[in-house]
């Protein structure tokens, strides 16, 4: 399902909940703007992940105060926040305007909460040297199975460069993800798949991934696309790794020939 992009309003807006809308995605989602000195406080009985898109927040839990700052999420890495159920969160804008993205699901597992900098985000290009380029980007996980098997949701983000491809070779799992789309500049469209559907996302679009659907996507030529991915355990099968359509997967091998170099 795609949900259009539109200017959210400041404070809080949400696009999905466990007891609202789109409750088969297992998770809150929604997407808080501040002004400077406006405060946001929570405190749910949810485990819970607070990301930085762009801005300068002061954020506190369990009586340690940070400062986050990001220019915008194209060229810098996130802050987040993760917390378990029941902890006390209190983030305030520290200038005109800030957009924090706020999940959360259920989760039982106490865990001690953490936030990652800038510098605790694994960065990595992937694609590069296969596919003539085509489907090369920057792929930024912040926490998932190998760091905080404890948590129910898993949290990242990619970069597409423009006219280019990703989550390619078409790959599905049969957990629900949750994708939220930014452009540089922010006039700029791609598109996404989900299954045998494809549809155009722009600023602030969100792609909401059922299980089992393909969701490769693409970028126009000249725009820059960022999304957050944000994916949800299920009990008993958490995300570890997709599964990757196999009649596709010859496209990665490096050595892989295409047309025109090697016509049909």
């Amino acid at each position: 399902m795609h949900l259009p992009g539109h200017d959210f309003p400041f404070g809080l807006n949400r696009i999905t909940g466990l007891a609202g809308p789109h409750a088969d995605m297992n998770m809150d989602f929604a997407v808080l703007r501040l002004a400077d000195r406006v405060v946001y406080a929570d405190n749910s009985d949810l485990e819970r992940a607070y990301l930085l898109v762009y801005g300068t927040v002061r954020i506190e839990w369990d009586g340690i105060s940070e400062i986050a700052a990001r220019a915008n999420c194209f060229d810098e890495n996130p802050w987040v926040l993760h917390v378990p159920a029941g902890t006390a969160v209190r983030i305030t804008g520290l200038c005109a305007d800030s957009e924090i993205t706020c999940h959360a699901a259920v989760n039982p597992v106490p865990f001690p909460a953490r936030l990652y900098t800038q510098k605790d985000c694994r960065s990595e290009e992937r694609g590069k040297g296969t596919m003539k380029e085509t489907s090369t980007r920057i792929v930024r996980t912040v926490f998932d199975y190998t760091n905080a098997p404890y948590a129910r949701l898993v949290v990242g983000e990619v970069i597409d460069f423009p006219g280019k491809w990703s989550s390619y070779p078409p790959h599905h799992h049969p957990q629900p993800e949750i994708y939220y789309y930014k452009f540089n500049p922010r006039d700029g469209f791609g598109y996404s798949e989900q299954g045998d559907q494809v549809v155009k996302v722009r600023h602030n679009s969100t792609a909401l991934i059922e299980p089992g659907m393909t969701h490769p996507q693409a970028t126009a030529p000249g725009y820059a696309m960022w999304y957050l991915w944000v994916i949800c355990h299920l009990p008993d099968n958490p995300y570890i790794q997709p599964t990757f359509l196999p009649e596709h997967l010859w496209v990665t091998d490096p050595d892989a020939v295409f047309w025109p170099d090697k016509p049909d």
